[in-house]
C-alpha cells in the first residue's frame, strides 16, 4: 500500500512526487516510512511539486504530513508547488500553515514580590467569595425556613427524620468513645502535672470545667465535620453531577426547601443532643482515669465535680452547639452545590467542606469565649 501513497521521480534538478490512496491517520506509518524513503532524493532537487489528484481520502494528520513536507522543503530552499489538490481540502491545508509558526516565547520571569502580592490578593478575594456563597445560603436558608412556617406541611419531615437517625443515632457510638478518650487524657495529664504541687484533686476541675465550656462542643463540632458535613457535600455534589437539582428546578421545587433545610435543621437539633451525650462521656473517662490512674474514688470525684462546675459551665458549651450546627450545615451544603461536572471538584470540594467548617467551629468558639467572658458567664 506504501508504493501507492506517494511516488517520485528525479528529472534532472526538479522532483516530481504523485500522491494517491488515503492519506489518514490510518495509514500513518506508511506515510511517515514513505517520506523518509524520498529524503534523499529531495535532497538532490532544487524544485519540488506534488500532485495530490489521486488522493481518495484526506483528514488533518493527511494534511499536517503534507504541510511538515512543505516547511522542511522551504526551509532547505527549494521551491515548491501543489497541484491536483481538491478546493474542499485547500481549506484545511491553509488552516494548518498558520499552526506553529512562531517559535514559542521563552517563559516568563515573574517579580517574586509582585507574585506573592497576586496570591495574596487571590486569597482576599477567594475568602469574598466564600463569605458571598455564605451569607447567600444563609440568606436561602431563612427564606425556605419562612415558607415552612407559614405552611408546616412543606417540611420534608420523612427526610428530616432520615438525616436525624444518620447523623444523630448513628453518631452516638463514636462520639462516645471519642469524648471518653479525650476526657481521659486531659485527666491523665492534670494529674500527672498537678502531683507536682499535690493538687491533683484539682484535675476534677479542669476536666469538668474544660469539657462542659469548650472540648465537649468543639470536639463533637469537629466529629459532625467531618463525618456528616462531608456526606453532605459529597451527596449535593453528586446531585449535581447527575443534574438531579436542575431536574429539580425544572419541576418547579426548591433545592433548598427540599434538600438542604432538612439537613441544616437536623443538624441544628443533632449536635446539642451529642454534646449532651459527648460531655458526659468525657467526664465518665475522666472519672474512671481519676478512679485507676490518680487514686481518686469517683465519691470523692463527684463531690469535687459538684463543687467546681456549675449549671452556668452546662449552658456555655450548649448554647454554642447549635450555632456550629448551622456553620456546619451552610458550609456543606453550600461547597456541594460548587461541584462541576468531574470527580476530582467532587473530591476538592469535599475536602474544603471539612477544612472550612473546622476552621469556622473553631473562630465561633473564640468568639463565644470573648463574649461570654464580657458578660460574666
Amino acid at each position: 500500500m506504501s508504493a501507492t501513497l506517494l511516488t517520485g521521480e528525479l528529472e534532472g534538478e526538479r522532483l516530481k512526487l504523485a500522491a494517491g490512496g488515503s492519506w489518514t491517520a490510518s495509514h500513518a506509518s506508511e506515510l511517515e516510512q514513505v517520506a523518509g524513503r524520498l529524503e534523499g532524493e529531495a535532497e538532490r532537487a532544487r524544485y519540488v511539486s506534488i500532485d495530490m489528484g489521486g488522493v481518495r481520502e484526506f483528514d488533518t494528520f493527511g494534511a499536517w504530513m503534507l504541510e511538515r513536507l512543505l516547511r522542511e522543503w522551504k526551509a532547505a530552499g527549494r521551491e515548491t508547488s501543489i497541484t491536483g489538490l481538491p478546493e474542499h481540502d485547500r481549506g484545511l491545508l491553509a488552516a494548518l500553515a498558520r499552526v506553529n509558526r512562531e517559535p514559542p516565547s521563552p517563559p516568563r520571569r515573574e517579580n517574586r514580590l509582585i507574585a506573592a502580592l497576586a496570591s495574596v490578593g487571590q486569597a482576599v478575594a477567594g475568602v469574598g467569595r466564600d463569605l458571598t456563597s455564605f451569607a447567600d445560603m444563609f440568606g436561602a436558608l431563612g427564606y425556605a425556613a419562612a415558607r415552612v412556617v407559614r405552611r408546616p406541611q412543606d417540611l420534608r419531615f420523612t427526610s428530616a427524620v432520615h438525616q436525624l437517625d444518620r447523623v444523630g443515632w448513628q453518631a452516638v457510638p463514636i462520639i462516645l468513645l471519642i469524648t471518653f478518650l479525650i476526657g481521659g487524657i486531659i485527666e491523665q495529664q492534670g494529674i500527672f502535672h498537678f502531683r507536682k504541687f499535690g493538687a491533683e484533686l484539682y484535675a476534677v476541675d479542669l476536666v469538668g470545667i474544660l469539657v462542659l465550656r469548650e472540648i465537649g462542643v468543639l470536639i463533637v463540632a469537629i466529629m459532625v465535620a467531618g463525618r456528616s458535613g462531608s456526606s453532605y457535600t459529597a451527596e449535593l455534589g453528586s446531585m449535581m453531577m447527575r443534574e438531579e437539582i436542575d431536574a429539580l428546578k425544572t419541576m418547579g421545587f426548591d433545592p433548598v426547601e427540599v434538600l438542604i433545610l432538612p439537613r441544616v435543621l437536623v443538624l441544628i437539633v443533632a449536635v446539642p443532643v451529642l454534646t449532651f451525650i459527648g460531655s458526659l462521656a468525657a467526664l465518665y473517662g475522666g472519672g474512671v482515669v481519676a478512679w485507676l490512674y490518680g487514686g481518686i474514688s469517683p465519691d470523692i470525684f463527684m463531690a469535687r465535680l459538684t463543687e467546681a462546675i456549675s449549671v452556668t459551665h452546662f449552658k456555655v458549651g450548649m448554647i454554642k452547639a447549635p450555632f456550629m450546627g448551622l456553620v456546619i450545615g451552610i458550609v456543606a451544603c453550600s461547597e456541594g452545590l460548587k461541584v462541576k461536572g468531574s470527580a476530582e471538584s467532587l473530591g476538592l470540594q469535599t475536602t474544603a467542606s471539612v477544612v472550612k467548617s473546622i476552621f469556622l467551629v473553631i473562630v465561633l468558639d473564640g468568639m463565644f469565649a470573648i463574649f461570654f467572658a464580657s458578660i460574666g458567664m
